[in-house]
């Protein structure tokens, strides 16, 4: 990361946040929270943060159109404009898909029309649509934009296949682009050569806690090997590898437990695998953890563990480190920007149980420095990624 040249430069600024993901005034899940927490870590240095986050108009039928009601807290004014569009991820294996059927740039031009909003910076978070649009709105205002590339390595390798040119204009007509870690930065830079490398971050509520008095909390065993994971149960995250993995395990060793949080269409399947193995006392699927009880599992914890095919970052992995644990991580295109050392973790190959196990099996006999792992954890903390983020922001006014 680069050094902040400045702490004020921002402070009678407003910045324009583009983002298909934003939570709703309590906080419930539309997508993901991390761009929240971004902003809520940048908040002080500008005079106003405006988020738009278009929400796909259902008339109010699904779940997430009727929580998303426009609110604003502190210097925040948060908008959800309705319009029509077809998912990303059904444009994606469409025939048709050159046409990225998509108003959301209407949507949000709307928006600011609508609603008199001034802005002095455009950050975009993802490619589809948010950085088409800040790519526009560059072009229309002529406003500073960048754009942050959140999509893991297999879906951003997918895109650039695609040759879309709206895809490929929005990647060329940002003045900046950012990537969680280096993983696909060569690639990036054939449309754009401003690239920083600027990681996601954590909250100051993960920090370690006892794991005795945690355990107690959550009613976990305390003479166990407790190995956790994170994440939303779909192919991608590779939990049928986990599970095989800790089959081999519990071959060798009867003190291990594994428990694996998160919602997904994959949960019948993998909670029949589990019986069908006979490890339903040993893999526990709890299915959602609220943000208020993560940190108590990051803490019950020995270790956690992220067997993913495919991530651009996995902030969880660095919630854990910020809590003192030890992570073990697939070459997945982003945990080997974040596990750089044995110090913190061990890095084994994807898709693959057996490398799974043994780094597991090996991280269990380690003996760990949470010290070392705290202090290692810090870089990733909010504060110090928004100050990175100002440095960049600082770069592309300079370059207008």
């Amino acid at each position: 990361m680069s050094v902040m040249r400045t702490t004020n430069r921002f402070i009678d600024k407003n910045l324009l946040v583009i983002t298909p993901l934003f939570p709703d005034e309590n906080d419930q899940y539309i997508g993901g929270n991390f761009v929240k927490y971004q902003i809520d870590a940048l908040k002080k240095y500008f005079h106003g943060i405006i988020v738009i986050a278009p929400v796909l108009s259902t008339l109010k039928i699904s779940q997430n159109d009727r929580l998303c009601h426009n609110y604003c807290y502190d210097n925040i004014h948060i908008y959800y404009p309705r319009c029509f569009y077809v998912p990303w991820k059904i444009q994606r294996i469409w025939p048709l898909n050159k046409y990225l059927i998509d108003f959301r740039l209407h949507a949000v031009e709307k928006t600011i029309a609508n609603n008199h909003i001034s802005f002095d910076l455009i950050h975009a978070h993802f490619s589809w649509p948010s950085t088409y649009i800040g790519a526009k709105l560059n072009g229309k205002y002529h406003t500073p934009t960048i754009a942050t590339i959140h999509e893991d390595t297999k879906w951003l390798n997918e895109e650039i296949g695609f040759r879309l040119n709206k895809l490929e204009y929005a990647w060329s007509n940002v003045n900046g682009l950012i990537r969680p870690t280096d993983s696909d930065v060569a690639e990036l830079k054939q449309f754009n050569e401003n690239i920083w490398v600027i990681p996601n971050g954590f909250t100051p509520r993960f920090k370690q806690m006892h794991i005795e008095e945690c355990r107690s909390k959550l009613q976990l065993p305390k003479d166990k090997k407790i190995i956790f994971s994170l994440g939303t149960v779909t192919e991608r995250k590779g939990y049928s590898y986990l599970i095989d993995a800790i089959h081999a395990i519990t071959q060798q060793r009867d003190d291990v437990m594994c428990f694996i949080g998160g919602p997904g269409p994959l949960i019948p399947k993998l909670r029949n695998k589990i019986n069908n193995l006979g490890l339903s006392d040993r893999i526990i699927l709890t299915d959602y953890i609220s943000d208020d009880q993560l940190p108590l599992w990051m803490n019950a914890c020995d270790m956690f563990v992220l067997p993913s095919l495919s991530e651009s970052f996995g902030i969880v992995q660095i919630e854990a480190m910020a809590c003192g644990k030890p992570v073990v991580a697939t070459k997945n295109g982003g945990s080997e920007g974040i596990i750089i050392s044995d110090d913190y973790g061990y890095l084994c190959e994807p898709g693959d149980a057996r490398s799974l196990a043994e780094a597991i099996c090996k991280a269990l006999e380690t003996e760990w420095s949470p010290q070392l792992i705290l202090a290692y954890a810090e870089r990733f903390h909010w504060d110090n990624v928004a100050k990175a983020l100002l440095s960049a922001y600082d770069e592309i006014i300079a370059q207008k």
